[in-house]
Order: C-alpha cells, then sequence, then structure tokens
C-alpha cells in the first residue's frame, strides 16, 4: 500500500504562539492559524509528497476553495471547488477538479468532477478472497466527466439526475498473469463509457462538512452504455449511501455509514466492478484488491474534538464484495484512528490523517493504509 507524506505535516508541530510571533509568512499564518468567524470565502494550499516502488517520487500539490452563495442566510451551506495534481519519476500523473455547489437558501446543489489519471495499479483478480501472489500490475489511464444536479423539494429531500462518461485505457505489463485468465469480455484494453439516471437525497444534517447530528440518505441508479472495445455492454449501477451522526456531548460525535453498490448487466468490463478500500470506508484495504459485482460496507466513527483547531477520530468497520449472494462469515474487518486539523474553524473545513488496518490473509502481511485527505471519510 502506497504510503503518503505531505510536507504541510511539519506545520503540525508549529505552535500558535510561533505563529503570532510571525516565524511564519503571513498567508500560511492566515490559512492555518488565524480563525475567522465570517462568512468570507477561503483558500486553502496542500502540497504533497509521496514514494510508491510503482511510481518512484510523487510530488504535487491540492487547493480548496470554499465560499457561501448567499452570507446572510444562516443556514446556506459551504460550496468548494476542489484542485489536485500530482507527478512521479517515472513519467505519471494524475488531476483532477470537482466542485461541490449549494444555491442560497440550499434550493439547489450541483456536483461536477473532471479528471484523468495516468497511474499504474495492481490487479489481483476478481472476487472477494483474491491473493497477493497473483498481484498482476497494469498500466491505467482513464480521463472521467461526471455531474450532478437535484432541486430540493421540501425541507429535506433532493431529486434530481446525475450523469458522466469515462475512457479507459489498459495495458498489461506482464503477460501470463492472472488478468489474462479473465473472459475476454472483461479484460479489455479500454473503452469508453456514457451512463445517466435518477438520483434521490434525504438529507436534514445541521453541517454539511462537520457533521455533529442529523442524517443523509443519497441513492441513484445509472443506465451505461459501453462503446468501442466494450460496445457489447449495456447495464446499470446502483449505489445506496446512508450517514447518521449523534452528539454524545459538545466535543463527542459518533457517525455510522452504510454504504452498498451493484454493477448489472453481461459482459461487463473487470474495471467497472465496485471496488474495496476507499479512504473513506474500509480503510486499510488497497483500492482494487478486491472487487466484484456487488459491494456492501459498513462503518463507525467516533470523533472527538480537543479545541477548535484539532480533533481526533477511532473508526471500525466491515465489508465484502460479492457475485450474487451475501455471507456475514466473508464479512472484512477494519479497525483505526486518526487526528483532524480544522484549517478554516468557521466553515470546518479539515484535513486527516487516518491509519487503518484490514484482515491478515493466510501467508500475508496484515493489510494497512496510511491516508491524508481534506474533509471528513464521512
Amino acid at each position: 500500500m502506497k504510503k503518503t507524506v505531505l510536507l504541510l505535516l511539519i506545520l503540525f508541530a508549529i505552535q500558535p504562539t510561533f505563529a503570532q510571533r510571525k516565524l511564519i509568512p503571513k498567508f500560511i499564518r492566515k490559512m492555518l492559524f488565524e480563525q475567522d468567524t465570517s462568512k468570507h470565502s477561503s483558500f486553502f494550499v496542500l502540497p504533497v509528497l509521496a514514494s510508491a516502488p510503482e511510481t518512484g517520487i510523487e510530488a504535487g500539490g491540492s487547493a480548496l476553495y470554499s465560499f457561501y452563495t448567499d452570507t446572510l442566510d444562516d443556514n446556506t451551506r459551504v460550496s468548494n471547488i476542489f484542485g489536485y495534481a500530482t507527478l512521479t519519476t517515472k513519467g505519471q500523473s494524475r488531476a483532477s477538479i470537482t466542485t461541490n455547489y449549494w444555491s442560497p437558501q440550499n434550493r439547489y446543489h450541483f456536483t461536477g468532477l473532471i479528471s484523468y489519471i495516468n497511474f499504474p495499479f495492481d490487479f489481483y483478480g476478481i472476487g472477494n478472497n483474491t491473493n497477493k501472489a497473483d498481484k498482476d500490475p497494469l498500466e491505467y489511464k482513464r480521463i472521467r466527466v461526471r455531474a450532478t444536479a437535484e432541486k430540493r423539494f421540501g425541507p429535506n429531500i433532493y431529486i434530481g439526475v446525475v450523469g458522466g462518461g469515462a475512457r479507459y485505457i489498459f495495458t498489461d505489463k506482464e503477460r501470463g498473469g492472472i488478468y489474462q485468465t479473465l473472459p475476454r469480455e472483461q479484460q479489455p484494453r479500454g473503452g469508453v463509457t456514457l451512463s445517466g439516471g435518477p438520483s434521490f437525497v434525504f438529507d436534514n444534517r445541521n453541517n454539511n462538512t462537520y457533521t455533529t447530528k442529523g442524517t443523509i440518505v443519497n441513492a441513484s441508479f445509472e443506465l451505461i452504455k459501453g462503446l468501442y472495445n466494450i460496445n457489447k455492454y449495456q447495464g446499470g449501477f446502483f449505489e445506496f449511501d446512508y450517514a447518521q451522526f449523534f452528539s454524545l456531548s459538545k466535543k463527542l460525535v459518533l457517525g455510522l455509514n452504510v454504504n452498498e453498490q451493484s454493477l448489472v448487466g453481461d459482459a461487463a468490463p473487470f474495471y467497472l466492478l465496485p471496488t474495496l478500500g476507499t479512504d473513506e470506508i474500509m480503510r486499510g484495504y488497497y483500492n482494487g484488491r478486491f472487487r466484484d459485482r456487488n459491494l456492501i460496507a459498513a462503518q463507525a466513527e467516533l470523533r472527538y474534538r480537543i479545541s477548535d483547531r484539532f480533533g481526533i477520530a477511532g473508526f471500525a468497520g466491515a465489508g465484502e464484495v460479492f457475485d450474487k449472494t451475501f455471507r456475514f462469515s466473508q464479512l472484512k474487518p477494519n479497525i483505526g484512528g486518526g487526528v483532524r486539523y480544522f484549517f478554516d474553524v468557521e466553515k470546518g473545513l479539515s484535513m486527516r490523517i487516518d491509519y487503518g488496518i484490514g484482515e491478515k490473509r493466510p501467508g500475508e502481511n496484515r493489510q494497512s493504509g496510511l491516508y491524508m485527505s481534506l474533509a471528513e471519510a464521512f
């Protein structure tokens, strides 16, 4: 599992008193230490440095611009634009721009994504019990565009549409591996997908960045059409996500989260299958180590706010991927914890470092992962 280290971690050790003595440039002091209780827009930059055997040294940065579309209404939620880009010493790269836009009084909600990936990954086969010994490195390129548009009906319900498209390119680096054992329709060198369908949201959270109470339910179904190398594929993708938050005390919050994904349709290429393990749920598992037509995962996270600026969290969960039949005996566990730094206290915007561990399969090291991201996991 790739370990990511961010240069900005050095600043975690710097006390606010040092910042007040102006030992740090003014724009960094403003981003990290000065509390702004107004509803002004804010901008945050996060340098990135990472390394992995398949990439060499990876360097780049990310930036987050957050704002309110209505500064007079207390209920209007925070909107943001997030950008990310990195390059590696082996010529790989990835970049993305995402936006999350709430109109005044939250009457409309829009999201958008444009991303490019030129990165290798390890393919282990399909199923919930793949073996590390079957690791098969693949070259991977993807361009993806995605958007949602939703209108509020009543105080808490949003109904809208979601859609997008993607182009995939794959190259098998080592012939004769497990990738070559896939049925021909599941191992194309790439293809193009177009998708679209309805979305439904129930959302009564008290805050969309650092929630302390309330519930959010997201459900969507997209029809998918494959083009070019995967023109035989016609199917759909269903996703359901539920999260609920309980304020146990002024500083302690319990969050619960359930996620279910299903891919339908014959002749589905392997790269459309749901995968276990991200920086949001089932932390500790290599993303793509386990993949199949269906995924279900659940987690609980306990968050403690030490101060306005700092917090800690502990989490535990379980999940699995499966073809047709879900089995409790096949659930994989994960557990971990992390720290939080709130760089914009008024908006509840944070960056987090999490370390998660998963199962230990026979003859393998225990699976684990280190993650650093902007915003809470859910």
